[in-house]
């Protein structure tokens, strides 16, 4: 089998733990042969009865900076984010204070200080120019699906950002690059019963991006899991 087909990383709790979100990348493509094998290794996530409800777009190349370059023209526009799903606005308590601690330890590694407003906006702007990746998925479902196909979805994304990790690809899951799912639906030539749910920016991680500095950690498992028996 050829090196590039055999991945990096065979451990699971190895993938698991090494899977973070990566926020800058090398310009070299992902051989086709390994893009075939990672999204098919995806397609044994789980869902309900099997009905496996995503649909999956991936722009690479060329295609991927056209499409980042009309999602820039939109923020940079001023045209209204209209998302095809409802988004969490806000977070409260210590699910806040984690996002705190998170921008905090990224901002700063980006060397961007609390106050510089110019800054941060910048940083925004990345999600949309997808870190540099060379590749985006997007990854959708029909409109008339809720929440319980959604986490379909979910399952699916995690499923296909492991099989990245374990070959040596680094990924960042973006909801930001779903509010101009219009525009998406365009470029792609999608049905509008088609929503739009997220984005996986991938591609070969540049090491030497300041962002790219920064691990997040996990809560002690006693703050989210109880056992009972």
């Amino acid at each position: 089998m050829p090196k590039h087909l055999t991945p990096t990383t065979t451990d699971f709790e190895t993938v698991v733990a090494q899977r973070r979100s990566v926020r800058g990348f090398l310009p070299d493509l992902v051989p086709q042969e390994v893009l075939t094998k990672i999204f098919g290794l995806a397609q044994h996530a789980p869902s309900n009865c099997n009905v496996q409800p995503w649909q999956v777009v991936v722009a690479s190349g060329d295609a991927c900076r056209e499409i980042s370059d009309k999602l820039q023209a939109a923020i940079t526009s001023g045209e209204p984010m209209v998302a095809d799903f409802r988004q969490v606005e806000k977070f409260e308590g210590v699910m806040r204070q984690r996002q705190i601690d998170t921008a905090v330890a990224l901002y700063g590694n980006m060397g961007i200080a609390r106050g510089d407003k110019a800054g941060r906006m910048q940083a925004a702007m990345r999600n949309y120019e997808f870190f540099d990746a060379p590749h985006i998925a997007f990854l959708s479902m029909d409109k008339a699906f809720a929440e319980p196909v959604a986490l379909d979805i979910g399952m699916y994304a995690q499923t296909l950002m492991l099989a990245m990790t374990a070959y040596g690809i680094g990924c960042c899951a973006q909801v930001s690059v779903s509010r101009y799912p219009a525009i998406v639906r365009d470029y792609f030539d999608l049905p509008d019963k088609q929503g739009i749910l997220m984005g996986v920016s991938f591609g070969y991680e540049d090491t030497k991006v300041p962002a790219n500095r920064t691990v997040v950690p996990r809560a002690a498992i006693e703050e989210n899991v109880r056992f009972f028996s």
